[in-house]
């Protein structure tokens, strides 16, 4: 038995050695770089106000334009050359100009290149030398799968100072991306690394979902194996603890021991990352889930008249489903926007955010046990938290299963039942040290994350020196053997 953990550790942990110095070292780096996304407040930045002077086909004409009977979100925003309505579905964008019905694909890169140079400027960036670098389907910063209603993708370089460039989506001609060239130095460093993200492979979802699933259930075997080692080869010796090993074996053995939970716990749940929902669940709504807290609302009646209830200066109107009747979210800032319901007579005007009697009134239907929504408070187990600042998310619990609603755009940001509350603690919180505790503590946090990182780094090390070396010694014995 110890034989076969010693052959299984050994053999493993030669060729994953290397992998795991890289993983801890570009953990470090990712803590203080994370991958290039773009939040909603740089989104919101970039918006026009909307021209609603000049005469405006309605939403459900533009569904119609497109035949479309069934969107998740229809969004309408002031792109250079006219308003535009933005309508999601659950696999693609489609996007159409709302005072001629045509279709508003952006397939001359000069309209993204003034999109980019527009957003750029009301975001304060200077772009008076942006061009167009490139229109591509994949490359390295938009590799991951929420891009994929928007491919391919325009590229603008701004040519400033920072080295920002802008994605445009050939879709809708919004800005999905930015990225400046620290970011993506710093990057290659650490995210394409830690999470073997090269286009090449990540590009296929399938294939690098089951490479990185194998290689981390590899790593969990060595890490598991070389734990349960590390105290079988200690040995009494005048009555105190000794290791069996000299050289550069003692000094991973005695590191292993001393951070062999920290590796095990981090290891393991870094390979609960690519769970997608093989073990745990994904916290994805079921179709009669989907039927109370969304609805099918009549979206034929949401005719052009709904502009006429946006009072004021407006820099994005947004119509969604909840609780089967469509909602108009009328957006003047970051924060600011008015929320209202079209239920075929005038709209009721609910205010600024979802009311806790609204979403109680939605969500009573799905369970006959389910509690008043509640505020997710800052330091709360299972932490969300809005794109609007200071909007409050709704927790409604309905017997073991918890659902949030945003109260500022009306989306159910996630299910938790029992299996996905587990997930939680055994993926976030062991691999990023997500604990409210620490979170309230972000020095503090850093430091142990980073001091960790380190520990592990150097074990890492003593591993692949031992792993190199005995690869010396059996290239040495096949060359005297041949």
């Amino acid at each position: 038995m110890i034989r076969a953990l010693i052959l299984t550790h050994r053999w493993l942990s030669i060729p994953l050695g290397p992998l795991f110095v890289l993983w801890f070292a570009t953990g470090i780096v990712i803590h203080y770089v994370p991958f290039p996304a773009q939040t909603e407040s740089k989104r919101f930045a970039g918006l026009a106000p909307l021209d609603l002077a000049t005469p405006l086909h309605g939403p459900a004409e533009a569904l119609a334009a497109r035949g479309i009977d069934r969107p998740g979100r229809i969004r309408l925003w002031q792109r250079v050359d006219g308003p535009v309505y933005v309508i999601s579905t659950a696999d693609r964008s489609v996007a159409v100009h709302a005072d001629t019905l045509a279709t508003a694909d952006v397939a001359n890169p000069d309209l993204a290149l003034s999109v980019a140079r527009t957003t750029a400027q009301r975001r304060g960036i200077d772009a008076t030398g942006a061009a167009v670098a490139a229109l591509d389907t994949y490359d390295q910063w938009t590799v991951p799968n929420r891009f994929d209603a928007h491919r391919p993708l325009y590229r603008i370089a701004l040519n400033d100072g920072d080295g920002t460039e802008l994605y445009v989506s050939s879709r809708t001609g919004e800005v999905v991306l930015d990225t400046t060239r620290f970011e993506r130095s710093w990057n290659y460093a650490g995210s394409v690394v830690h999470w073997i993200y090269p286009t090449l492979l990540r590009k296929d979802w399938a294939a690098w979902d089951v490479t990185v699933w194998w290689l981390s259930l590899a790593a969990v075997i060595a890490a598991v194996t070389g734990a349960l080692l590390g105290p079988i080869r200690l040995r009494l010796s005048k009555a105190r603890l000794t290791s069996r090993y000299r050289g550069w074996h003692l000094w991973h053995h005695w590191a292993g021991l001393l951070c062999a939970q920290f590796v095990l716990t981090w290891i393991v749940s870094g390979w609960l990352s690519m769970d997608h929902g093989r073990l745990f669940a994904t916290g994805r709504l079921t179709a009669s889930e989907e039927e109370v807290l969304i609805g099918e609302p009549d979206w034929t009646g949401l005719a052009a008249t709904a502009l006429a209830a946006v009072r004021g200066e407006a820099r994005e109107i947004e119509w969604f489903a909840f609780g089967g009747r469509i909602h108009q979210r009328a957006r003047r800032a970051l924060s600011q926007q008015q929320i209202s319901v079209l239920d075929g007579s005038a709209p009721r005007i609910i205010g600024r955010l979802l009311q806790p009697a609204d979403v109680n009134a939605v969500t009573g239907r799905l369970r006959s046990d389910c509690a008043r929504s509640i505020d997710v408070e800052p330091g709360d187990d299972h932490p969300f938290a809005s794109d609007v600042p200071d909007a409050p998310v709704y927790r409604v619990v309905c017997g073991d299963t918890w659902y949030h609603v945003d109260a500022a755009s009306g989306a159910v940001l996630d299910k938790l039942d029992p299996s996905r509350r587990v997930y939680r603690w055994l993926y976030q919180a062991l691999h990023t040290l997500d604990f409210p505790t620490l979170l309230a503590y972000p020095a503090l946090r850093t430091l142990i994350i980073v001091g960790l990182s380190t520990l592990g780094l150097a074990f890492s090390m003593t591993g692949m020196v031992i792993g190199w070396r005995r690869l010396r010694v059996l290239s040495i014995a096949l060359r005297r053997k041949g």
